[in-house]
């Protein structure tokens, strides 16, 4: 799974296909990640103390990773996206589209490095 939290995407099917958000939260055991604007539902609050006047809670909920795709930050368009190493033997995401670089996300190993 090579989405974090912070990275844009957009939904590629489902209710809200088409709409782009940014990550909020990435729950790697279920494969499912909540974007923000995506996937809302009403929570009927009772009337409480934190909540006096009670009503409905609108909330974002969990989306599965296979109906979104991350989108390319040169093209802003929708990409797969890969791992590579780096001269120095680092590993960086990348996008396939453009070869865009996405981020280092493992540093620096003796034995990946190219002479």
């Amino acid at each position: 799974m090579l989405v974090k939290s912070g990275d844009m995407v957009r939904v590629i099917a489902g209710d809200d296909k088409g709409v782009e958000g940014k990550v909020l939260s990435v729950n790697r055991e279920t494969g499912k990640l909540v974007v923000e604007g995506v996937n809302r539902v009403y929570k009927h609050v009772r009337r409480s103390q934190r909540n006096p006047q009670g009503g409905r809670l609108s909330k974002e909920m969990p989306v599965s990773i296979s109906n979104v795709m991350l989108l390319c930050p040169q093209t802003r368009q929708p990409t797969r996206v890969g791992v590579r190493f780096l001269q120095d033997g680092s590993k960086e995401r990348y996008a396939k589209v453009s070869g865009a670089s996405l981020g280092v996300i493992a540093p620096p190993r003796k034995q990946k490095a190219k002479s």
